[in-house]
């Protein structure tokens, strides 16, 4: 797996450190979008600067895209392969569970269409749908 997380960084140009590797398999694991404080707890041994770094690095090279919920924290999930170096194409609705309080992409599902004004550059969009996930549901 070490050498298929190392393909997977240096497709996007990035190094393929030792933190680097484990941050990519950590969010490879995951099914919701993580914060900063959740990587700083499974990572405990690894820095908060080093861990912010690299979670930069991920969403510049198109690995990662960040996520607004309307709390404080930014969170963090993994992008679609069309993703690249500054250029990102995550146009889905991310859902956020007010049970759990878990944020999930849902990237089958597109962000509708708007019709902006001529004199209107949309450059960035984000839809967050709140209520309950399928797991606290069961």
């Amino acid at each position: 797996m070490s050498m298929e997380l190392e393909n997977v960084l240096i497709a996007k140009q990035v190094n393929p450190t030792a933190v680097r590797l484990l941050v990519l398999e950590y969010l490879l694991k995951q099914k919701a979008a993580i914060s900063l404080s959740d990587l700083e707890t499974e990572l405990h041994r690894a820095d908060r600067v080093t861990l912010y770094r690299t979670l930069k690095t991920f969403e510049e090279k198109g690995i990662i895209h960040t996520i607004k919920d309307g709390t404080e924290v930014t969170k963090y999930a993994l992008c679609q392969d069309e993703c690249n170096n500054g250029l990102h194409s995550d146009m889905h609705i991310h859902f956020y569970c007010t049970n759990c309080k878990e944020l999930y992409c849902l990237p089958k599902v597109q962000i509708p269409k708007l019709n902006l004004p001529d004199d209107f550059n949309l450059q960035e969009m984000s839809l967050v749908a709140r209520g309950i996930c399928k797991n606290c549901k069961k």
